[in-house]
């Protein structure tokens, strides 16, 4: 279904001993906050050449142009203490790539993972997510994509207009996660891989824009909700309040 992931299933047993649950070499540490950050409506994605492979390494070529918008609110718009996360973006004509820079004070992971298949109910744990949408005609229609510190996932089909006729996580988009966890700067990375044909039928192209919702649900209770773009209510499903992914 996601052959990184399932490369991933096969080194658990290391993963567990080095937090590191993506291929290729572990991250070296970069400052969380970039003087290039931003929080505003517009997450650019820059294009890369090729296809490459995924990795959460955030000194790797793959985000080194990207800037990053930063997530620091909770979603009714309060501040969130302590260093922001970081979200960049990159795409090709086949994938959209995003990853995250997530500072923690303290992470609260399953306490047992399993790489081999997504794992349901993934945001009951510490988890990054990305809503994407691309018809503005109905935005209740989005996809969910969810990467934890461990490399654990799920992805969903959401119809907020018809919760009970949704596909849900029977829906399977084929997409591919890296994560890594740096305990020495207490921040971990997380980074998607995502079909464009799971997202937006009409393909990639240069100046084609997504609607996106950018999240993270961190720590043990009382559970930490941040926001790229506040949504207004106790609960990150408001397309409303999406923001704009532009490919450039």
């Amino acid at each position: 279904m996601r052959p990184l992931a399932r490369a991933l299933g096969a080194c658990l047993a290391v993963l567990a001993l080095s937090g590191c649950a993506a291929r290729g070499s572990a991250p070296s540490a970069t400052p969380v906050a970039s003087a290039a950050a931003e929080r505003d409506d517009v997450l650019v994605a820059l294009r890369v050449a090729g296809d490459p492979d995924l990795t959460a390494d955030p000194a790797n070529a793959l985000w080194a142009d990207a800037a990053p918008v930063i997530a620091d609110r909770d979603f009714l718009g309060a501040a969130v203490p302590g260093r922001p996360t970081e979200i960049r973006a990159t795409w090709t004509d086949r994938h959209l790539y995003l990853h995250y820079t997530c500072p923690y004070d303290q992470l609260h992971l399953k306490p047992e993972t399993d790489l081999s298949a997504e794992t349901p109910r993934l945001w009951n744990w510490d988890v990054a997510e990305a809503f994407i949408g691309w018809d503005e005609r109905t935005i209740t229609r989005y996809k969910e994509f969810q990467v934890s510190p461990r490399g654990e996932w799920v992805d969903l089909d959401i119809d907020r207009a018809d919760p009970q006729g949704q596909p849900g996580m029977a829906w399977d988009s084929g997409f591919e996660v890296a994560a890594h966890i740096d305990e020495a700067t207490r921040v971990w990375y997380g980074a998607m891989k995502i079909p464009f044909e799971a997202i937006d039928p009409r393909g990639a192209a240069a100046g084609r824009t997504l609607r996106v919702g950018l999240y993270r649900i961190a720590g043990p209770e009382p559970r930490t909700f941040i926001a790229w773009r506040p949504t207004g209510a106790r609960n990150f499903h408001v397309p409303e309040a999406f923001g704009t992914l532009r490919l450039q």
